[in-house]
């Protein structure tokens, strides 16, 4: 087995509480076994244009609890081609890269798979808010884009108490409802929309205000994954069937940002660390993985296929602390 002397660490995608803390990690897990790490900027764009930095235990030492990413982030069109993928395995080759551990998505883990196909050995660390990456129970960023949310909604909550009004709160997670659902049941919202669960407009968002508002209730908190449809147009759609008109609040990019909690810190820690060892035990082109509070490994062509479900048992629940009744659902 080629002994590992020297790696590299990029992130790359959109940017998640905790990156930081694995980059940390990384860094520091690769020294301890003797191996150089060198941070690639701005993603696979930096790779192609040999944008790098050599990394320290002192230049990773106050990074733990830092928002965003200290390498930086882009997505990269060029490396979606092969002439571009070829100009970064010639910076590895320049660079004397024995690996790479790439931390973020579904995309980053892509370009992770081309790049392995062409030679390069390649770990990849799930970190996305979205928590849409099907081979892990949990990706770093996740709970703290949550509690980010969570502390809008509680907010907002207030004033639309206040006012005696209805509120729809459009919330991240792309293609994915886990990051609506888990807020929604948190801030006890009257509806929660995602992409996961066809929505009958009449029986999922206006019942649902009829029924808190004969219950006693006069203030309604519609929360909406961004991949289950636009604020606005529910909003509209809401004061043209009943007559209500909501104020529409979308969060955005507020959720990806603030220092992670303790749950992001703990678990890219972990994640960096396992990263590291196994390139250094000779294991690679594979992510790494929570699976039943552990960490384990999947290979990267294996993972890519796999599929990640929204759990609809946390959908009954919600309506069950609203409403006192389940809906049936097709699961």
């Amino acid at each position: 087995m080629k002994k590992i002397k020297r790696i590299g660490v990029l992130t790359s995608g959109g940017d998640a509480p905790g990156m930081n803390a694995a980059v940390r990690a990384v860094v520091r897990t690769a020294i301890a076994n003797g191996i150089e790490c060198i941070g690639i900027r701005r993603g696979w764009q930096g790779l192609i244009q040999s944008d790098f930095v050599p990394l320290t235990r002192e230049s990773v030492g106050h990074i733990l609890s830092r928002g965003g990413t200290i390498l930086y982030t882009a997505r990269s069109d060029e490396f979606r081609e092969e002439k571009g993928r070829l100009k970064a395995v010639a910076t590895c080759k320049m660079l004397g890269l024995d690996g790479i551990v790439a931390i973020g998505g579904d995309g980053t883990f892509r370009g992770a798979l081309e790049l392995s196909r062409l030679g390069v050995p390649v770990v990849g660390v799930p970190a996305t808010i979205d928590n849409d990456i099907s081979c892990t129970n949990y990706t770093i960023g996740f709970d703290t884009a949550c509690n980010t949310a969570i502390e809008c909604i509680d907010k907002l909550r207030d004033t639309m108490q206040s006012h005696e009004r209805c509120s729809v709160v459009e919330v991240m997670g792309r293609n994915a409802g886990f990051l609506a659902l888990y807020v929604g049941i948190a801030v006890g919202a009257t509806a929660v929309l995602v992409p996961e669960k066809e929505m009958d407009f009449e029986k999922d968002v206006i019942e649902r205000i009829r029924e808190a508002r004969l219950a006693g209730n006069t203030h309604f908190m519609i929360v909406v994954a961004e991949g289950a449809g636009s604020a606005v147009e529910i909003s509209e759609r809401i004061q043209e069937e009943i007559g209500i008109k909501p104020r529409v609040t979308v969060l955005g990019h507020i959720q990806r940002g603030g220092s992670p909690n303790a749950r992001d810190r703990e678990t890219a820690t972990r994640m960096g660390y396992y990263a590291v060892m196994a390139l250094a035990e000779g294991r690679y082109n594979c992510i790494i993985a929570t699976k039943e509070g552990g960490i384990t490994e999947i290979p990267i062509e294996e993972a890519l296929v796999m599929e990640k479900h929204l759990q609809m048992d946390r959908y009954r629940i919600m309506e069950v602390m609203q409403f006192g009744s389940i809906t049936p659902h097709n699961d």
